[in-house]
């Protein structure tokens, strides 16, 4: 593959860190942050080596479920600021070599939504197709997307004298996705952000996108979710989909470019970050060995997008029973600590016990892993959640940057979520500004390791297997990329290991041996002298042509 081909594939040694406006930094003190305040701190992901935000919804919203519920596809929330703050923060994130990927919802709106208002209050108006009406109740699924919270997917409604569908909550109609219209709709939402200067979308729902809408020139059926693709392609040759689709690996080959599938560019991998977590609960890298082999090949210009937190619960739903309640005792140990029956509602900090080398070792395992990262804010510092908030909001706390008043976050008194100056996690202990200053702080380690992942294109290129090094503690990948070759260890148990690499890694080739790209142990690597790791101790070794 050319250099030009991949720099056109950007994404595939891209670092993405997912951010919040309304909790990222407040730059007018009414205690909600804004898209000023999130330019002004572009140059902080600039320093930790980010070269992509992924933004969650700032669009006008009531706010039922965070931003996801969306009233207009074509503003800025005014709490946030205008389409010229938005359009200066990209400006600024372009002169810092930062793209910027903007959260959307395609499946359905809020009902306070104008097209919902006009379809529920005439039956004749363009819009009443927009979404899914019936005159009487339809079937119930087995499973609701929020137990405890949701009794069904259909709500009846007195102005419109119907029914209609909503997958999640009932104030989030659910659109139509096989109308033409709809579609038309949603290719000029696309089209208008991408003119504003994004490099993509991470798109919301994916399983409930994947509709016929029609048919190609060979009468081949059309989805809704690869019309969408097809616009994003012929609009933006370089912009991409980061789809959400919590599935089977074997459904995951249904969104990518291949076999019929849809062709999004990234898909996140729930499986691996799920299996992920059962083997840290065990100390035992089995379960993630598995998960990986379990991969469904994928097209050379699509990408999984690795991820140990984001910013929903953690999502174990694709663990048998048994599995989850290993995971929930050793992360979750209180009721409080879990949500909807499958996940999590903790932050990477909290769930590893404030434990640093493992907090370091579970992020450089994430980063290693072949694909893409995304990062959480505020897990670079190391922040715990807020579990007064309720459900998954206790993970979207606000940023905290200093030990000073409201955390740097704020100068209000009235902050839009909590924030929170005592304890281990809160502001006073643990903020940007004192870390950013300390060379042995977790942001300045997590600085050095994304710029390590970001001189290591082999981990997003190369192609890759798992090692057998003698210990089933230990995640051993070896990936190869052009002339270049990487191997990746990860101990995850609490007692030093002592591993061998397998014999044709472990002579140096044609004279080259390996050196270390990152690491916790300082050591040279020695062929035949085996390789010690610490207690949840890690390397990344590279050997190049």
């Amino acid at each position: 593959m050319t250099d030009k081909a991949t720099s056109d594939l950007w994404w595939k040694n891209a670092v993405i860190y997912c951010a919040d406006v309304a909790t990222w930094l407040d730059s007018d003190g009414d205690g909600i942050g804004d898209l000023a305040g999130l330019t002004r701190r572009l140059d902080y992901l600039w320093g930790l080596g980010v070269n992509t935000l992924w933004m969650m919804p700032f669009y006008p919203s009531p706010l039922g479920d965070d931003g996801y519920d969306i009233t207009d596809y074509y503003a800025v929330d005014p709490r946030f600021g205008t389409l010229g703050d938005f359009v200066e923060m990209i400006r600024t994130a372009e002169n810092l070599g930062i793209r910027v990927l903007v959260d959307l919802v395609m499946s359905h709106t809020s009902d306070q939504h104008p097209w919902f208002q006009q379809s529920r209050s005439d039956p004749d108006c363009r819009h009443r197709h927009y979404y899914r009406w019936s005159d009487t109740k339809q079937a119930e699924p087995s499973e609701v997307a929020f137990p405890g919270e949701q009794t069904g997917t259909w709500k009846y409604d007195e102005a419109a004298r119907q029914w209609y569908m909503h997958r999640y909550y009932d104030f989030m109609p659910d659109l139509n996705v096989t109308d033409p219209d709809v579609l038309d709709e949603m290719h000029k939402v696309l089209g208008f952000w991408l003119e504003l200067g994004i490099s993509g979308f991470r798109v919301d729902s994916l399983p409930f996108m994947i509709e016929t809408v029609g048919t190609d020139t060979k009468d081949q059926p059309v989805t809704y979710l690869r019309s969408l693709v097809e616009f994003l392609e012929r609009r933006s040759g370089d912009a991409i989909f980061l789809g959400e689709a919590n599935v089977s690996p074997e459904e995951q080959q249904g969104y990518f470019a291949m076999d019929g599938g849809d062709g999004v560019q990234m898909l996140f991998d729930f499986r691996t970050c799920a299996a992920q977590w059962l083997a840290h609960a065990r100390g035992d890298a089995g379960p993630l060995i598995d998960a990986l082999r379990s991969r469904r090949p994928h097209p050379e210009q699509a990408q999984f997008a690795n991820f140990c937190r984001h910013h929903d619960e953690l999502n174990l739903g694709l663990l048998s029973d048994g599995e989850r309640d290993e995971v929930f005792a050793a992360f979750a140990p209180e009721p409080g600590h879990r949500v909807y029956g499958r996940g999590i509602r903790r932050r990477l900090a909290s769930m590893l016990g404030h434990d640093q080398q493992r907090i370091r070792m579970v992020l450089a395992l994430t980063m290693a892993l072949p694909g893409t990262p995304v990062l959480l804010y505020g897990d670079e510092i190391g922040m715990g959640e807020d579990l007064s908030l309720p459900g998954r909001l206790a993970v979207r706390n606000p940023m905290q940057w200093s030990p000073g008043p409201g955390g740097g976050f704020t100068a209000s008194d009235t902050p839009y979520r909590p924030v929170h100056a005592d304890g281990p996690t809160g502001y006073r202990a643990v903020n940007a500004a004192d870390q950013r200053h300390d060379p042995g702080s977790l942001y300045s380690w997590v600085a050095r390791a994304v710029r390590a992942r970001r001189e290591s294109p082999e981990l997003g290129w190369g192609q890759w297997r798992t090692l057998d090094v003698g210990d089933p503690h230990v995640l051993a990948i070896e990936t190869r990329w052009r002339e270049n070759q990487m191997v990746t260890l990860h101990n995850l148990s609490d007692e030093p290991v002592k591993v061998q690499l397998p014999a044709d890694l472990d002579e140096p080739a044609a004279g080259v041996g390996m050196r270390q790209v990152l690491g916790d142990a300082d050591p040279p690597y020695q062929p035949g002298q085996g390789i010690v790791l610490g207690r949840y101790g890690f390397r990344w070794l590279r050997r190049e042509a």
